[in-house]
């Protein structure tokens, strides 16, 4: 038996928040297969929708889906489906979930799929728990299932990241789909990150006012502790190496 998505609070996010906007570059380009009027178009919708859920990092060659993309381009699939192929194909997981916790998976799958960030930790905690109990492929089917999701994008838009006008705390942020999804704290610490190794000798700087000058005892301190004697070594005398009838002198009769 599933359990259920835990309630979480959402807060006042931009996303959530109805507002006027002047289109320019911060506004988002909708991708649909209702407006798509040339061949060129559908590759555009399809590039999109790669660039929103690999990100630009693993926009391969190796990891395009050519057999997702058949069925789409000859109408078998939804643009829904076909965010769920990728979302759920071999790459993705990869590339996303493997190398990752299950709280980092939900974030990083909330932003992409319904273009937005998490509202709080909570958030994380209940889609985790999702993740766990029904698995990568059950978690995806909850996302585009959800009612934001079907709002915002339903069967034909491809998802994007909502109000990308960011406040003025938050100006300077990466987009979703170009923050690096695998080199965070937790991928480091799985392959034994941080390591420090010094490839020379440590060089310590004084500053001139704290040197000390001519006449410190410090300077002899230092200088002693350079200096390291060698004595003499201490001959190993044995008694197998004694010859008793040399070292006695011999005596005629």
């Amino acid at each position: 038996m599933a359990i259920p998505l835990l309630n979480y609070t959402p807060v006042s996010q931009n996303q959530r928040v109805a507002g006027y906007e002047v289109p320019g570059e911060e506004q988002p380009r909708i991708y649909s297969t209702e407006n798509l009027l040339s061949g060129s178009d559908l590759d555009d919708l399809i590039w999109a929708a790669y660039r929103q859920i690999f990100s630009e990092h693993q926009i391969l060659k190796s990891n395009r889906q050519t057999f997702l993309e058949s069925q789409f381009r000859s109408g078998q699939l939804t643009v829904r489906d076909f965010i769920v192929g990728l979302a759920t194909s071999d790459p993705f997981i990869r590339f996303n979930y493997q190398p990752n916790s299950n709280y980092r998976f939900a974030e990083i799958c909330v932003q992409r799929i319904l273009g937005r960030d998490v509202y709080n930790e909570k958030e994380k905690i209940a889609w985790s728990i999702v993740i766990a109990t029904k698995g990568v492929k059950g978690f995806i089917e909850d996302l585009v299932n959800s009612e934001e999701y079907m709002t915002n994008f339903g069967y034909d838009i491809v998802p994007f990241q909502r109000r990308r006008n960011l406040p003025q705390r938050d100006l300077g942020e990466t987009p979703f789909n170009l923050k690096t999804p695998r080199y965070n704290d937790y991928h480091r610490a799985q392959l034994g990150f941080p390591q420090i190794i010094w490839q020379n000798a440590i060089r310590r700087f004084t500053p001139q006012e704290k040197a000390p000058k001519a006449g410190d005892p410090s300077l002899f301190l230092s200088m002693a502790r350079n200096i390291a004697p060698k004595g003499s070594p201490t001959p190993r005398v044995s008694a197998m190496n004694i010859n008793i009838e040399a070292s006695v002198p011999y005596r005629k009769k």
